[in-house]
């Protein structure tokens, strides 16, 4: 193939962003989701190692937020953790910044801040972990400014899981709900990310309803994919949707593989793997 893959969503796991990751992360990771830990860190260079096999050349590194610091659970993984990997490698990595929505205006200048002046390229969601569905006027400040700075918005929509026991997070991320927002802020460019499962069908219908709403196929295998998300990529929602693995939950070559016996019309492949990211994030001066 003449080009490579973008993965964009996924996490940063060196030992250092795993000293900032509370306890539960092990019995999650290799409990929960059967994956592999790796609990002594995953280095950069190691990654780069299996993204350079797996043909992806570069991926979006989440800075996360889940939940407010302080409560049982929860933890906001340092901006410059993400930051420094991104200047290391920057023809390799991009950052996307997390946002809590309990910081209120302290946290949407954080979240300028992080764009204009550490080159962050969009930002970051999990509504679980604030147990505040995306339609909440909590949100509304970080979307506006989102907007005024032309990044898109990634989320976590569909099913959440029990990641910490200590604090359990309620599926607030019905897709129906991006409804809501795509209607009020047309021009903000919105991704449910985790394909929508089990509400997938409502993730292609909100996709297909608003111009400014995509998905990204990240955390679930595509092998178990449902007939209904392989045919929206392969058909009429060929522009609408960017791959993505959530590294470590899946890795990257077996990823990229299971897309593989999928078989996505060429095209259409090179949209879903690479274009479709490309023009959403505004990528086309490096990227193209």
């Amino acid at each position: 193939m003449d080009y490579q893959a973008i993965d964009a969503v996924v996490n940063i796991w060196t030992s250092e962003a795993l000293s900032h990751r509370p306890d539960w992360t092990d019995e999650f990771f290799v409990g929960k989701v059967k994956g592999k830990h790796d609990s002594s860190g995953i280095s950069l260079e190691k990654m780069l190692e299996g993204m350079d096999a797996a043909g992806i050349e570069l991926a979006f590194l989440v800075a996360a937020k889940s939940g407010r610091v302080g409560l049982p659970g929860c933890y906001h993984m340092p901006a410059e953790v993400v930051s420094r990997a991104v200047d290391k490698y920057p023809d390799r990595f991009l950052g996307l910044i997390g946002i809590d929505p309990y910081t209120g205006m302290e946290g949407v200048r954080a979240l300028e801040d992080a764009v204009k002046n550490e080159g962050f390229i969009g930002a970051h969601l999990y509504p679980h972990w604030f147990e505040l569905a995306p339609n909440h006027a909590k949100y509304y400040p970080f979307y506006s400014k989102c907007i005024e700075l032309d990044i898109p918005i990634q989320m976590q929509v569909g099913q959440s899981l029990i990641y910490s026991k200590q604090q359990r997070c309620r599926s607030v991320g019905r897709p129906i709900y991006l409804d809501d927002v795509a209607c009020d802020l047309p021009e903000l460019k919105l991704i449910g990310s985790h394909v929508g499962i089990p509400w997938h069908d409502e993730m292609i219908a909100m996709s297909w309803k608003h111009e400014n709403v995509f998905i990204s196929t990240d955390a679930h295998s595509p092998k178990y994919w449902p007939d209904s998300v392989v045919r929206y990529i392969n058909s009429y929602g060929q522009d609408k949707v960017i791959f993505g693995s959530d590294f470590p939950v899946l890795r990257f070559q077996r990823t990229v593989e299971e897309i593989d016996q999928l078989d996505l019309k060429p095209e259409v492949r090179r949209k879903f793997m690479r274009d479709n990211v490309v023009r959403i994030y505004g990528l086309e001066d490096r990227w193209a």
